[in-house]
């Protein structure tokens, strides 16, 4: 159980891509992580691409963000919807104000651009969101796993197991 006592935010909203987001869900509370899931509403189900439902737990105005460890930004279309919460801004320019993990996938990068958080940062994501990236000043890379200090970033599923290999060594440290 190598993160046992860890506690981690994943936020949702519709459209979510279901591997991105279950994934790392599933490996995380398998290393006994703590994983909180949140949305717009708390008790909501909120459906995947591929119709794969998750139910959250909390809404994203209970969540205070000092008292997590990490989070994860799923991608999918979800990102578009979830940039436009303060309070998503708000738990991810905390979280890397304290240093601590972000994670994020494919089409999460937007989340991150909308905190203004990208600047001087090495990422990846979807290449369809590069030219979003750089033009936030972040530097773009294509690789299956990118870490930079505090913020892991992957592609897509195919890219998960580096990805959460990648995020959970951050986590731990």
């Amino acid at each position: 159980m190598r993160l046992e006592g860890k506690k981690v935010i994943q936020i949702v909203s519709k459209d979510f891509e279901d591997l991105e987001l279950w994934y790392p869900v599933l490996r995380l509370r398998e290393e006994g992580a703590e994983v909180h899931i949140a949305g717009e509403k708390a008790n909501e189900t909120y459906i995947g691409k591929y119709g794969v439902p998750i139910v959250s737990e909390y809404s994203f105005e209970e969540i205070n963000p000092e008292e997590y460890d990490a989070i994860l930004v799923p991608g999918g279309w979800s990102p578009d919807l979830l940039r436009r919460f303060d309070s998503v801004l708000n738990m991810v320019r905390t979280l890397n104000d304290q240093n601590k993990p972000i994670g994020q996938i494919c089409h999460a990068g937007w989340v991150l651009i909308s905190a203004k958080i990208l600047k001087g940062k090495t990422v990846t994501s979807t290449p369809g969101i590069k030219d979003d990236m750089m033009n936030a000043g972040a530097t773009w890379v294509d690789k299956p796993v990118v870490v930079d200090g505090n913020l892991v970033s992957s592609r897509r599923p195919p890219d998960l197991p580096d990805y959460m290999r990648e995020f959970i060594k951050v986590l731990e440290s």
